[in-house]
């Protein structure tokens, strides 16, 4: 029965109708088409064969799960159909699960549907993700443990925990259902794929950062990759219990931030970088202003005085890019004590370090590389990107004077993530920069330990000028 004091959806596709009328009509005029297709699947999973030309008509696959999985996907196509992403923008949290309880009720009493009590709640809930969140997904989208998410077409899907892939048991019904998700998560940002646009970046509510590639390109099928916003706010004494690091390289980390030290993070992809940096940047000084500038905004600081920069792509038509490189000279006039630079990857490397030469010390950044001094060959070749022909050796003079500390991390075989070097730059001298490890993380027997190397950095002037003093005991190996 319907409730008359429930407050009825509205459906922009019916002006003047409700959601709820909309169900009844759509409910007797599918009736019929739904009884025949669920009567060929029974049929279909009898005999074990291939659904007969009258169900290839309608165009329904056979689904590689149970009958339950069948009829969740043939209700799921009926009520996006009622529940229009404008109808679903425009209701609330109750409406949108009243219109979701109504739709199943009545249409599984018309059909008849053999169904469990059990099943048919499962089958709410179910309906209640694909309209609302991400519909198979959406459980691992909860799940605290689970770092990526990698969609290999609809029945192949890969999760990282604690820094390992494995694959799951959950699946999407077929390519369309898969489709219908990413045309859902594009359409949230104005982005759309097609075979004239196969690929498209994105970013979730919550800040995870999603990219799709689909055929021609993507032989398998629709292809997804999701890099999952992490809420935690990790600190460095976890990083310490967690063996990234020893209590001596954090204390000298916590010393290098609060005495405005230039600091970039290195590492390969998934090392733990940007877990470092939101470390890193926990230790700068309440009262300066911190602009941070990212391609997708997933830095978590907690600072009052912070102002949040993030690129934007181009639209459908090829304009309107707001690239790193021009953020990176705007924050130059915003009045930054700080600049964070999330990902360094073009010729904003040039002009990062030139800020870091002009009076914005204590600046941090991250790029990939897969060793301290391969570091310094990367910032060299983004330097060349900026097109302005300048020497080699101008570029290293640019490096060896910005830059102070490199802190590499690597993830290993077992998933774990560590800091590998903490390096120093000293300057340079003739046309070489400079550089010299103050820890070092390296295999002992059957262990990864890391000690520092008794060298005292060169920098422990610039520390006392600043108010800092240096324990010498620090680096003892």
């Amino acid at each position: 029965m319907i409730d008359p004091d429930k407050p009825a959806l509205v459906d922009e596709t019916h002006p003047g109708g409700s959601i709820r009328d909309t169900l009844r009509r759509r409910v007797g005029m599918q009736t019929d088409v739904l009884t025949d297709r669920m009567r060929a699947l029974a049929s279909a999973n009898r005999e074990n064969r291939i659904i007969g030309e009258t169900m290839a008509t309608l165009a329904v696959e056979r689904a590689p799960s149970s009958g339950y999985g069948q009829i969740r996907h043939q209700l799921h196509r009926g009520l996006i159909e009622i529940l229009n992403p404008q109808a679903v923008a425009n209701a609330t949290m109750p409406q949108i699960q009243a219109a979701i309880d109504e739709y199943v009720d009545a249409r599984l009493e018309r059909e008849g549907t053999p169904i469990s009590r059990t099943e048919q709640l499962q089958l709410k809930e179910d309906l209640l993700y694909e309209v609302l969140g991400l519909g198979p997904l959406s459980p691992l989208m909860t799940d605290p443990t689970v770092a990526d998410i990698l969609v290999n077409g609809p029945h192949q899907i890969f999760v990282e925990r604690h820094g390992v892939l494995e694959l799951t048991d959950i699946h999407f019904h077929d390519n369309d259902h898969l489709m219908l998700t990413i045309e859902r998560i594009l359409a949230r940002v104005g982005r759309r794929v097609d075979e004239s646009t196969p690929m498209a970046d994105a970013r979730l509510p919550d800040g995870s950062r999603v990219n799709v590639i689909i055929p021609p390109i993507a032989v398998t099928g629709p292809t997804m990759s999701i890099r999952r916003f992490m809420r935690e706010i990790y600190s460095m004494d976890e990083l310490v219990r967690t063996g990234s690091l020893i209590p001596e390289a954090a204390e000298f980390l916590r010393l290098a931030v609060r005495a405005r030290m230039n600091v970039v993070v290195s590492g390969g992809t998934g090392s733990g970088k940007t877990t470092m940096l939101n470390c890193l940047s926990q230790h700068i000084p309440e009262g300066e202003r911190i602009i941070t500038i990212e391609d997708t905004a997933e830095l978590k600081l907690d600072h009052q005085h912070m102002v949040r920069l993030e690129a934007r792509p181009p639209n459908t038509e090829g304009r309107g890019a707001i690239s790193i490189r021009d953020m990176v000279r705007n924050s130059l006039r915003m009045r930054p004590d700080r600049i964070i630079v999330g990902e360094v990857r073009g010729s904003e490397a040039l002009d990062m370090l030139q800020a870091m030469n002009t009076g914005h010390d204590g600046s941090l950044a991250t790029l990939h590389s897969n060793s301290p001094r391969d570091t310094l060959s990367r910032l060299e070749t983004m330097m060349l990107m900026a097109d302005l022909d300048l020497p080699q050796r101008v570029l290293r003079e640019q490096i060896g004077s910005a830059l102070n500390f490199i802190v590499h991390l690597n993830r290993f075989a077992d998933g774990a993530r560590r800091v590998t070097h903490i390096t120093e730059i000293e300057g340079v001298d003739d046309g070489t920069v400079l550089m010299q490890d103050l820890f070092v993380t390296r295999r002992e027997r059957d262990a990864l330990v890391m000690r520092g190397t008794g060298i005292v950095p060169a920098s422990q002037k610039i520390f006392h000028e600043r108010g800092f003093e240096i324990d010498h005991q620090l680096f003892q190996q």
